[in-house]
């Protein structure tokens, strides 16, 4: 499964057919991993936690149903800059943008999970440290 293609496509959708998609896969790439400063999907896991957003996280790891989050909350986890930003590189507004993460989120990290576990199925540095050991 390739989850940068499956975030693209959700927010794309969200964007309209005109958004363009090299931009999406930039962003959503940001958001996925460690680099550019990101905290990563572990990282924005760790902050819905911390948010009050634990059974929502929990929900999206596991198996089951995926819990919703509101546009309101995306911003709140991602952070306000992070998101003027990206609505800014996009050429969208901001609710545009929250309303398609908001959708592609759960759908990212449940496929990036299995069992509630999401550094081992991720690539994550946990993950590749294991085998080394």
């Amino acid at each position: 499964m390739d989850l940068m293609k499956l975030g693209s496509q959700l927010l794309q959708s969200k964007l309209g057919g005109g958004a363009d998609s090299g931009a999406i896969s930039s962003i959503l790439g940001n958001l996925m991993s460690d680099s550019g400063g990101g905290a990563g999907l572990a990282g924005m896991v760790s902050a819905m936690q911390e948010k009050g957003l634990g059974s929502v996280a929990e929900s999206w790891l596991g198996d089951g149903d995926n819990g919703e989050i509101s546009a309101d909350q995306v911003r709140e986890v991602v952070g306000s800059e992070k998101i003027s930003q990206m609505a800014s590189q996009l050429n969208t507004d901001e609710g545009s943008l929250l309303d398609g993460l908001k959708d592609a989120l759960p759908q990212i990290i449940d496929k990036s999970s299995q069992g509630g576990s999401l550094l081992d199925n991720a690539g994550g540095l946990l993950g590749m440290a294991k085998k080394l050991f």
